[in-house]
C-alpha cells in the first residue's frame, strides 16, 4: 500500500472539501477556492472531517495515481488554508527588483529592464531590492512563476551571479589559473 496514499487528509476549521461524481475536487478556504479534476479511477471520500483516497486495484497505474491524488488534494487544502510562497534572491552587481503596481520590474544586466506581469492567483512582493517573494494558493502556479523569473538569469558557476532560490546552493567551479 502506498505510504502517502493511505494517509487520511485532515480538513482544518474553515475549509470545506466537496467531491462530485466526475471526481472533481473543490476546496474552499479563507484564502480562496481551488478546483481540480482527479483521475476517475480513484475513490475519493469525505468522511468526518477527513478526506480518504482509496484505489480500486493493485494495477501499476492505480498504485502510481494513489499517492499522487492524495498529495494533490493535500496541497489544495494547505493552499487555501495557509498559502504557498517561494523566495528568490538576486545576486550580482546592479541586480535589483521593484514593483510597479502589480508588475515586477528587474534590472538584470541587460540593456533593458525585465518586466513580468503576475498570472492570475499570483502576487509578487519585494521586501528588499535583491529579494522577490512569489506567493499564491496554488502550489503548482507558485513554483512555475518562480521558475519563470529564475529563467531570466540562472546562477552561473564561477561567480554565482544570477537569480537563485532562497537556500539553494550553487555548485561553484574554479576559474582559470594564471601562468606561474
Amino acid at each position: 500500500m502506498s505510504r502517502v496514499g493511505r494517509l487520511p487528509i485532515a480538513i482544518p476549521a474553515g475549509v470545506t472539501v466537496t467531491v462530485d461524481e466526475a471526481n472533481v475536487v473543490t476546496v474552499k478556504g479563507p484564502k480562496g477556492q481551488l478546483v481540480k479534476a482527479m483521475d476517475k479511477d480513484m475513490n475519493i471520500a469525505v468522511e468526518d472531517n477527513q478526506v480518504v483516497v482509496t484505489r480500486p486495484s493493485d494495477v501499476k497505474e492505480h498504485r502510481a495515481l494513489h499517492g499522487l491524488t492524495r498529495a494533490l488534494i493535500n496541497n489544495m487544502v494547505t493552499g487555501v488554508e495557509k498559502g504557498y510562497s517561494k523566495t528568490l534572491e538576486l545576486v550580482g552587481v546592479g541586480y535589483r527588483a521593484q514593483l510597479q503596481g502589480k508588475k515586477l520590474v528587474m534590472n538584470l544586466g541587460f540593456s533593458h529592464p525585465v518586466e513580468i506581469e503576475p498570472i492570475e492567483g499570483i502576487t509578487f512582493e519585494t521586501p528588499a531590492a535583491t529579494k522577490v517573494v512569489v506567493s499564491g494558493i496554488d502550489k503548482e502556479l507558485v513554483g512555475a512563476a518562480a521558475a519563470d523569473i529564475r529563467k531570466w538569469r540562472k546562477p552561473e558557476p564561477y561567480k554565482g551571479k544570477g537569480i537563485k532560490f532562497e537556500g539553494e546552493v550553487i555548485r561553484r567551479k574554479e576559474g582559470k589559473t594564471g601562468k606561474k
